[in-house]
């Protein structure tokens, strides 16, 4: 679930939030499952435009430091001869979904990417073009991650504080993982008077969880002999 942001037909000018399940298509476009009654349908209607700001659950608790995405694009009818492959991916994404799909004011909607804003976490963002994006294989850990993130937070926060100052060369106070991909982790780093983010490495790009795990373990070897991460902070 993300938060679609459309053009305000009641008040012309003006952004317009919703709380919106979506899925993706064969490309990786965003699809909606909406009806035509809802004011962001209607809002839709009169202008395509439209953003959609998608976060991953930990960012309840620390918001700014995690990692987020906001889709830029055209949002418009699927046509019909798609509808039913759009359908079936939908449904295996919302299964609850099934239970109104069929009424006669529901139908599935897409957005066709312009832009993408990514942020990876404190000090970390960027612009990504939509070929860029369509090009991008998903990460092996993309379902891992989170609970990842988690583990290394509470069971390893005295190595990551031990990353953070041997890697950072920063009296850091402590160091949390916000994000984390195949190729290494984002850090969140609080020192004397500030907030700062960074980056460390993997030595090699890693494949599941047990994988990640080892590269943490690799990189507290590293801190522990002085050497330097492959991308220090």
């Amino acid at each position: 679930t993300g938060s679609l942001s459309t053009l305000s037909r009641k008040q012309p000018g003006w952004p317009f939030g919703s709380v919106m399940p979506y899925g993706l298509d064969d490309e990786g476009q965003p699809v909606f499952l909406v009806s035509t009654m809802a004011m962001h349908t209607q809002n839709l209607l009169g202008d395509p435009r439209a953003s959609l700001l998608v976060t991953p659950p930990e960012s309840r608790s620390d918001p700014l430091g995690a990692a987020r995405v906001t889709l830029m694009g055209s949002v418009t009818k699927v046509p019909k001869e798609e509808a039913v492959a759009v359908r079936e991916r939908y449904l295996a994404r919302h299964a609850n979904a099934s239970y109104w799909v069929d009424f006669q004011d529901f139908g599935f909607f897409r957005m066709a990417l312009t832009e993408i804003y990514f942020v990876g976490g404190f000090g970390s963002m960027g612009w990504v073009m939509p070929d860029d994006y369509a090009g991008a294989a998903v990460d092996p850990l993309a379902d891992e991650a989170s609970n990842l993130i988690r583990e290394f937070n509470t069971e390893q926060a005295d190595t990551l504080l031990l990353l953070a100052r041997v890697f950072g060369n920063t009296e850091a106070q402590q160091a949390t993982v916000t994000a984390l991909d195949r190729l290494g982790f984002h850090l969140r780093l609080t020192t004397p008077g500030r907030m700062q983010g960074g980056r460390v490495a993997f030595a090699n790009p890693v494949r599941n969880a047990s994988e990640a795990r080892a590269g943490l373990a690799d990189l507290a070897v590293q801190a522990n002999t002085g050497h330097q991460a492959l991308h220090s902070l």
